[in-house]
């Protein structure tokens, strides 16, 4: 009888992709992921903020109560920034040594390459591209848990999206913690069009990004490839100049419009997603209002909005006039429903038109990145549909 395993994943895509990762090397070694018990549970962690420390802490607890005789490994940020203070885990594998922790787990036993050959559960791929970060935002712990900024090898991920791709994969997605640093042989529109030319790849995208790091070249590179999709993550986190630089962010609101309005003239149907943090320490009113005043200009197709989370070791951590919880949790309101109505405006302007879906159950998501709902579709499907209502959250559709 095969061994079993489980692997729980938190946080960013770069943790999914690792986990992935994990999966598929445990497969090839004889392993079955299982539902039920297991003998092997690993859990990737986040620490982004206080909410991801308390879902990673409980993933650790449900996993060690309801597998009571397998052995419980934990690595990722949180496990890199508490160290041995995880209790009920056999082994606690910390970022640096992500990549060879199933060597760890197993150190008699030979080891298949740390690399994925599929994703599953989704119909696009992420590929991690790039690590770390060395940007030292004054919010964030990552610099401290992540290590600094370092590329993956060009061809290395060349021969990884091959096989995906061959593996019945359509879609691609670039990631990474910061990945406009890449530098593996090239830089990062470089990369983006080495991707863009792999046989049978029908989309690429390209995730969380600064919106300083879209220069021409990376605009050139996504505006006109052959499969590069007209929608980005730009990051915002605020539009008060005053609070962008208190974060120590590397860009003005005016640059990230100007970045915003250079792709929007260059494709009209370019779409944009973000993230938002509300709250940080000394935002005012005034400063609030910046922030949705910028969500208005640029009429987002999502935000991702994070409550501010103090971190230790981070400088906005000990700054002065911390915002009380009821505050951010009045503006986080009106950052959710401000995101929400202009999301629903945005693909209302779709109805009656027409785009080509990537479906992953009954719902997918058109090139740039809107929900459409279409009744009897199977993952990895690939349809043009017409659009005929607009509801809550997605689309609604009919294949042409």
């Amino acid at each position: 009888m095969k061994k079993k395993f489980k692997v729980v994943t938190l946080g960013c895509r770069t943790n999914q992709y690792e986990s992935q990762a994990y999966s598929d090397q445990l497969r090839a070694m004889g392993y079955e992921q299982t539902e039920g018990e297991a003998e092997l549970c690993i859990v990737n962690t986040c620490t982004v903020t206080e909410s991801a420390d308390r879902s990673s802490r409980h993933q650790i607890r449900q996993l060690a109560k309801e597998n009571p005789g397998a052995k419980i490994v934990v690595t990722g940020c949180l496990a890199e920034r508490v160290q041995e203070e995880v209790p009920g885990v056999d082994l606690v594998v910390l970022n640096k040594d992500k990549e060879h922790l199933l060597n760890l787990v197993f150190p008699e036993e030979e080891i298949p390459e740390f690399s994925i050959r599929q994703f599953e559960a989704h119909t696009r791929a992420f590929v991690k591209v790039q690590d770390g970060c060395s940007s030292f935002c004054t919010y964030c712990i990552i610099p401290y848990v992540r290590g600094r900024s370092r590329s993956r090898v060009l061809e290395e991920i060349l021969v990884e999206v091959r096989t995906l791709i061959a593996n019945g994969y359509k879609e691609v997605v670039l990631t990474g913690i910061n990945i406009g640093d890449f530098d593996g042989g090239g830089r990062l529109a470089d990369l983006v069009r080495a991707v863009d030319a792999v046989d049978g790849l029908k989309r690429l995208r390209v995730s969380s990004i600064d919106p300083d790091e879209v220069d021409e070249d990376l605009a050139d590179a996504i505006l006109n490839g052959k499969n590069t999709c007209p929608s980005m993550h730009i990051v915002l986190q605020s539009g008060s100049n005053v609070i962008l630089k208190r974060m120590n962010r590397k860009y003005t609101r005016e640059i990230f419009i100007e970045t915003i309005e250079r792709l929007k003239k260059a494709c009209p149907d370019f779409t944009f997603t973000t993230d938002v943090i509300v709250g940080f320490p000394g935002e005012s009113e005034r400063d609030f209002e910046d922030t949705l005043e910028m969500m208005d200009k640029v009429r987002f197709a999502k935000v991702h909005m994070f409550p501010y989370s103090p971190r230790k070791r981070t400088r906005a951590a000990l700054y002065p006039n911390q915002i009380a919880h009821d505050v951010i949790q009045e503006r986080k309101a009106k950052v959710l429903r401000l995101s929400e109505r202009h999301a629903f405006e945005l693909r209302q302007t779709y109805v009656g038109k027409k785009r080509w879906v990537l479906f992953e159950n009954e719902g997918g998501h058109t090139d740039n990145f809107l929900r459409v709902n279409v009744e009897g579709m199977q993952p990895n499907d690939l349809r043009e549909v017409e659009f005929i209502n607009n509801e809550a959250d997605a689309l609604v559709g009919r294949v042409i």
